[in-house]
């Protein structure tokens, strides 16, 4: 099931596959994540006749880490995580389907709009812009932005911290899932500190905001897609959500009432909806 990979700049990477059936889901998990927080996801769809396919982007996971600090999350660009992808891809095969999440669903639509071939694409909350208020915005891209030129990419954004957000913050209130089980097994997993993440660097900021202004210029690609976001969506902003599946033909958007950001990791109902829902589009 685990394989390890080498990019082609000479990052190792994690991966992983799980056989189900002919057609392969290629997914794609947001920051911080790592393979074993969608065990069970996968576990669903190749209860549904699906093969599945993730990794462990670099920086995250048991793949590679940048910094000395392993727990701050860096890149320079989002190029760095489409490397990852195209070293992963023949583990997917040729026209896979994609399921996305949050920064996972960034890195998608980047591939999808370069000319990577995917039957259908489902997402969940994906990371088309990032919640920066009115004020702070240019005042988040001028400190982003300056980071390379002061040598201070690789120091912790402002406002973030070095510890795993399921460990610092309390279930009530959460930004992630209302579903208590559901964080309780975030928690678990998280006491694993060689796979858990905290919070990016000002390089990772600066290259976040610059690949969501650059996505937000172009067209939506011509592959079947479904969005599921929350109606309680506090990680992503949902504005450019709405704004993209509002020109993506064939596109269609869910707002999942109730739910925090985590759409897989949310109570049953609200779960199992999207995974039929992505199911029967990947049927098609």
């Amino acid at each position: 099931m685990i394989r390890w990979l080498r990019t082609d700049d000479g990052i190792r990477i994690r991966a992983a596959r799980w056989e189900g059936g002919a057609e392969t889901i290629l997914l794609l998990p947001g920051r911080t994540e790592y393979i074993e927080k969608y065990e069970d996801i996968a576990a669903e769809f190749v209860s549904r006749g699906f093969s599945v396919v993730t990794l462990d982007w670099r920086g995250q996971g048991l793949s590679d880490r940048a910094l000395p600090d392993p727990m701050i999350g860096h890149v320079l660009s989002f190029r760095e995580y489409q490397r990852d992808l195209q070293a992963v891809l023949p583990l997917a095969g040729d026209r896979p389907l994609m399921l996305a999440h949050s920064m996972g669903g960034c890195i998608g639509l980047r591939a999808l709009t370069s000319g990577l071939k995917v039957r259908a694409a489902a997402f969940t909350a994906p990371m088309w812009g990032i919640p920066l208020g009115r004020f702070m915005r240019p005042l988040a891209r001028l400190v982003a932005g300056s980071s390379p030129r002061l040598n201070r990419s690789h120091v912790l954004a402002p406002g973030t911290s070095r510890t795993t957000y399921v460990l610092e913050a309390a279930f009530a209130g959460n930004t992630l899932t209302g579903d208590e089980a559901q964080w309780n097994r975030m928690r678990e997993h998280a006491a694993d500190s060689a796979l858990t993440l905290g919070g990016p660097s000002l390089g990772w900021l600066n290259a976040a905001l610059r690949e969501t202004a650059s996505l937000a210029r172009l067209p939506s690609p011509a592959v079947p897609a479904l969005v599921h976001l929350g109606t309680r969506e506090r990680v992503v902003d949902p504005a450019p959500i709405r704004d993209r599946m509002a020109r993506w033909p064939g596109g269609t958007l869910t707002l999942a009432e109730g739910a925090e950001h985590e759409i897989m990791m949310e109570s049953a109902p609200i779960r199992s909806a999207f995974i039929d829902a992505a199911a029967d589009l990947f049927r098609r």
